[in-house]
């Protein structure tokens, strides 16, 4: 009897022991994935995520979601109060979560209220003046700005924008002074910066190079922290005589906070196998987009130390929400 028993339990365990064993990423995604991007169609996070959706081979589809009302907050909020189940993602780009936290208060804490997945992409950016600015390196602007104090204006895409930080790093950085002259959006901005109303610009490659080429503006530098590879011979500005200085604008995949690790680890292995594959790569790298991929671990490393790195600018140069 006994043993009639005990050959009952081993079989019941045996039963039990795949269930037990059962991991959440096994069955995920259950149903189709919300991937909120808190910017419009067409811009390079949209491409990214678009890119990521498309090239999943999941049984549910990943439904990119571009939510532009009520401003990047609203949207990164909308994740950070989702279920912990991974079914909602986020396409952040860094300010969103590194800098405007900064600016004023936030619905969300970025360290705490998201679990990082992967980064995605890092975005090139260069300085470039009006040709009227007679600068020709990046030393040379910051000699020019030293000598002309509040004489040169700067254009950006908004309060707290890549653009807005990335020169506020260059006068942190030289103690120069500029003037901000802040636009909705980079389209505006460098339709003031190409008749010269503005002076002084730090943006995204693909959108200034055709202008460069025509030589509607002058190149001095690129921004990120190694040469561009579509760029070798142009230095960057801590090359140029701002040791110190990177500004790479990157972006990443975030979940709600608490999502289970073999869920963030499923999705952050097959994003990065579909933003790494040659073709992918190749394509994206053409629109000025590197494809950076990391593990989730890395990323929230990245978050940590941007968050730190960019309050310290953004008290220093007293930048509030507007």
């Amino acid at each position: 009897m006994i043993a009639q028993l005990s050959a009952v339990g081993f079989a019941l365990a045996c039963l039990a022991t795949p269930a037990l064993a059962a991991s959440p990423a096994d069955s995920y995604p259950s149903r189709p994935v919300r991937f909120i991007v808190p910017l419009p169609p067409g811009g390079s996070p949209d491409t990214i995520a678009r890119t990521i959706a498309q090239g999943l081979p999941w049984p549910h589809q990943v439904v990119v979601d571009n939510r532009t009302s009520g401003g990047r907050i609203l949207a990164a909020d909308l994740v950070a109060k989702s279920a912990p189940d991974g079914q909602t993602w986020f396409l952040t780009t860094d300010n969103i979560i590194v800098v405007i936290p900064h600016l004023g208060p936030t619905p969300y804490h970025p360290l705490e209220d998201f679990t990082p997945v992967t980064q995605t992409a890092i975005f090139q950016f260069l300085l470039v003046v009006h040709p009227s600015v007679p600068a020709k390196s990046a030393k040379d602007l910051v000699a020019l700005a030293k000598a002309r104090p509040g004489t040169l204006n700067y254009a950006s895409s908004g309060v707290g924008s890549a653009q807005h930080l990335g020169t506020e790093l260059l006068r942190h950085l030289t103690g120069i002074e500029m003037t901000h002259v802040p636009y909705k959006g980079a389209a505006p901005a460098l339709a003031d910066l190409l008749p010269g109303r503005v002076h002084v610009f730090i943006g995204a490659a693909n959108q200034l190079l055709p202008q460069v080429k025509e030589g509607r503006l002058r190149l001095l530098a690129s921004a990120g922290a190694k040469r561009l590879a579509m760029l070798p011979d142009v230095p960057t500005i801590a090359e140029s005589g701002v040791p110190g200085y990177h500004h790479d604008v990157w972006s990443g995949v975030l979940m709600p906070a608490k999502v289970p690790a073999a869920i963030v680890a499923k999705a952050s292995r097959d994003i990065a196998a579909v933003l790494n594959a040659p073709g992918i790569k190749a394509k994206l790298a053409a629109q000025g987009i590197d494809v950076v991929t990391s593990s989730p671990q890395a990323l929230g490393k990245l978050i940590r130390d941007d968050y730190e790195r960019w309050g310290k600018v953004v008290r220093a140069a007293g930048i509030r929400a507007e």
